[in-house]
Parts: structure tokens; sequence; C-alpha cells
């Protein structure tokens, strides 16, 4: 309960800084634009946890990366949601966590750390075809034609 009234502390004292700088108008559409921005997060939230599903079945990452990558989605477009500054910075800062999150699961699927099938199916298609040396021979007799 304590934590509660110190997030609406907080959520007051830096609306009233924010209103200060803004302006009323400027105010209403951040509120406006970040309400929006969180219904569309919210209908987005199937494609990300596609996406993270995706990594998670070729090993990018873990069951516990899995589920807070698409907790912070779920709460981080809630947050946007909710009208006030605080939270629509709780908010983004959810939202970040997750690109972040996947931007790492695709840099270490770009440096060789993640395994997808394809690219598996193609190294055991290949498995036997090392001492091969693949050659065109062109001839440029023109005394055998």
């Amino acid at each position: 309960m304590i934590y509660f009234f110190l997030y609406l502390f907080l959520e007051v004292m830096v609306s009233v800084q924010v209103v200060g700088i803004l302006g009323g108008v400027g105010t209403f559409l951040e509120i406006m634009v970040s309400g929006l921005l969180g219904v569309a997060l919210l209908l987005n939230v199937k494609t990300t946890m596609v996406e993270s599903l995706k990594a998670m079945s070729n090993n990018c990452i873990n069951m516990q990366q899995f589920q807070e990558l698409n907790i912070f989605a779920l709460l981080g477009a809630i947050f946007l949601i909710l009208p006030g500054i605080l939270s629509d910075m709780i908010g983004l800062f959810m939202q970040f966590s997750v690109f972040t999150g996947l931007i790492i699961s695709r840099y270490n699927k770009s440096h060789g750390r993640c395994e997808t099938p394809h690219e598996t199916q193609n190294f055991n298609s290949n498995k036997g075809d090392d001492n091969v040396i693949d050659v065109e021979i062109i001839n440029n007799d023109t005394h055998l034609k």
C-alpha cells in the first residue's frame, strides 16, 4: 500500500513539472499519443510473442527471458495507456527492454550463437562433402570440333 502512495506522489510531482514545460495542450497531446501507442502495442503483443517464441525455439533465449520479454511488453503497453507522465516513462522503458532483448537475440543469431533448423539442416546435408572440390572445365581447343 505504501508503494502505491509513493507511486501516486511521484506521478503527481513529475506530471506537474512536465505540464509546466509542455503546457495544457502539449500535455493533452502527449497523453493521447501515448494512449494510442499503448493500444497499438497491445494489438501487437501477439506478433511480439511469436517473435520471442521463435527466438526461444532457436535457443537464442531461455524460458525466463521469454517470460520477461512478454510480460514487459504487456505491462509497458498498459502503462502507456494509463494517463500520466511517469506511467508513460515506465511504459517506454519496459518497451525498450523488449527491443533490447530482441536485438541481443538477433545479435547472437547473426554471430552463430543461435541455431535455426534451416542452418542445422544445411550443415548436416553437406557433412560428407568436405573433401570435394567443385571444378568446371572449359575446353578452348578449336581443332577438336
